[in-house]
């Protein structure tokens, strides 16, 4: 990888509900820029923009906003699916999902530094990323969320921990319907962090969720 994840990861990603009408002057905008201030102090190891209906001039402002409060922290900003829009704006990277630009296309564009990550949904996709030269698989929906439905039933911690184990010590990263219940079973399970958008989407909760991560590694 261009630089080591530390684990645990805690991977927060947007909720995405900016649209075309979205400007820099909106209270979105606005809440996103301070949920990345709030993820930097709270020492989130990855920050992704998932604003996939902003219009591209924007999304260029908020991830090179964005990108202004991230520099020179120990926080890497990705962007969803852009690849260009974040390599221009500043960022440290992007997550694909299989149906973007693969992964081996990214990275002769935008170089080696360049951070890739893949969601995937199956043990083959995850062996597919790793393959392709990706830095890191996001692999879910682990349990039920609202978010995740249309990607198909919860995978459960027993797939999470045949394609953890597998692909050791490449970093798979679980998703869906993780809460600070089930973080402890879900890193036991192989999990090398937790990728969430509700868990982490609050700054004044942000800190501690963070925290419990990191108890709850500490403790395996």
């Amino acid at each position: 990888m261009p630089q080591t994840l530390i684990q645990p990861i805690s991977y927060l990603i947007t909720n995405g509900k900016t649209d075309e009408t979205t400007s820099p002057a909106s209270a979105e905008f606005t809440h996103l820029v301070a949920l990345v201030e709030a993820a930097v102090v709270a020492g989130i190891t990855l920050v992704q923009l998932r604003e996939k209906f902003l219009r591209p001039r924007v999304l260029y402002e908020l991830t090179a906003r964005a990108a202004t409060i991230t520099r020179g922290t120990t926080t890497r900003l990705l962007v969803n699916d852009r690849a260009d829009i974040a390599h221009t704006a500043g960022a440290d990277g992007v997550q694909l999902t299989t149906r973007s630009l693969p992964a081996h296309v990214v990275r002769r564009a935008f170089g080696a530094d360049f951070l890739i990550g893949v969601s995937t949904h199956t043990l083959a996709e995850a062996r597919a990323a790793r393959a392709d030269g990706a830095d890191f698989a996001v692999f879910g929906p682990l349990f039920d969320t609202p978010s995740k439905r249309p990607y198909g039933p919860p995978v459960g911690l027993d797939q999470l921990h045949a394609v953890a184990h597998e692909l050791a010590p490449f970093p798979v990263i679980a998703i869906g319907g993780i809460t600070r219940a089930n973080t402890a079973d879900t890193l036991a399970a192989g999990a090398h962090g937790i990728a969430a958008i509700r868990l982490f989407d609050d700054p004044q909760t942000l800190a501690a969720n963070v925290r419990a991560l990191q108890d709850a590694h500490a403790r395996l």
